[in-house]
């Protein structure tokens, strides 16, 4: 994929998981669900791989924050779930790898390093078995979008890379 054609998918999976994260969000225990993010990132592991993956994740958390919509929580989940995807999809070359990678990555471990940025920066006392199911209810939901979407553009070769 030449770098114009990246930078240009990148933006339109940042847009729209900023904009998705307004529109479609649903409370989840402590925090809410953005299954949206989900979605771009296993969208991105498949079709640029993990490095644009991350970046784009980091993007949108970082909109997010800087528009009011979402919180710090945003970064380590969508990031590592990205990063998680990522890998999973390079090293299986099967989008339910991707998926599979997305819900361990956020579900899990992205769960699991928000529990000291929640404490150290927003305050909040809330422990690991408040933010594990959280998390794991978004990124089931958005990575299984996410895999209906990847799925579908791998059909009709839209994204070449897929």
């Amino acid at each position: 994929m030449n770098r114009t054609k990246m930078l240009t998918t990148m933006a339109v999976l940042t847009a729209l998981g900023t904009l998705g994260a307004q529109m479609l969000w649903f409370p989840a225990g402590v925090a809410k669900a953005y299954p949206v993010q989900h979605a771009v990132n296993v969208v991105a592991a498949v079709s640029l791989g993990p490095v644009p993956a991350v970046t784009i994740a980091f993007m949108i958390g970082m909109l997010r924050n800087l528009l009011g919509l979402g919180s710090l929580l945003a970064f380590p989940g969508g990031m590592i779930g990205a990063l998680f995807a990522g890998l999973s999809y390079h090293y299986t070359k099967r989008v339910g790898g991707a998926v599979t990678g997305e819900i361990i990555g956020t579900g899990l471990f992205g769960s699991l390093a928000s529990v000291p940025i929640a404490n150290l920066l927003m305050g909040s006392e809330a422990g690991v078995f408040a933010f594990v199911p959280s998390f794991v209810v978004s990124t089931v939901t958005g990575a299984l979008i996410g895999w209906m979407v990847s799925v579908r553009l791998k059909q009709t070769a839209i994204v070449t890379n897929v």
